[in-house]
């Protein structure tokens, strides 16, 4: 006994279909994008989410709002070794520290008490 090997060729998809009647229908293409246009694809998603998030972030932090009564400020320069404590300390004289510093903070729309040097911040004037 002999086994020979046997080869199948796979049949090429038609591109249509029979129907009950005997009729044959026409297949859609099945679309196929090719190692560039997945590139492609991908890189005009990439500037939509990104656009997206640009023109969405673009709003300011700062609000048009008035707080109440407008307060009277001055311009600080923060010098090398400033601390917000340091310039709300000053600013508040005898009165609350922290109080000023919240003060000082709403008004500039700080996140957090970090000062860089050469910074300029509005600080209350105080009589």
């Amino acid at each position: 006994m002999t086994a020979s090997p046997t080869v199948r060729v796979p049949r090429p998809r038609t591109s249509s279909t029979r129907t009950a009647a005997g009729a044959r229908r026409p297949v859609r293409a099945q679309v196929r994008l090719t190692r560039r246009g997945r590139f492609v694809v991908f890189l005009a998603c990439l500037f939509l989410v990104l656009g997206a998030a640009l023109f969405l972030g673009a709003t300011s932090v700062a609000t048009g709002e008035s707080g109440g009564a407008e307060q009277p400020t001055r311009v600080v320069m923060v010098g090398e070794g400033d601390t917000l404590w340091a310039i709300a300390s000053a600013a508040a004289g005898d009165g609350e520290v922290r109080e000023m510093m919240h003060t000082i903070k709403q008004l500039n729309a700080l996140d957090s008490s970090m000062l860089v040097a050469g910074q300029k911040i509005f600080v209350p004037v105080t009589d």
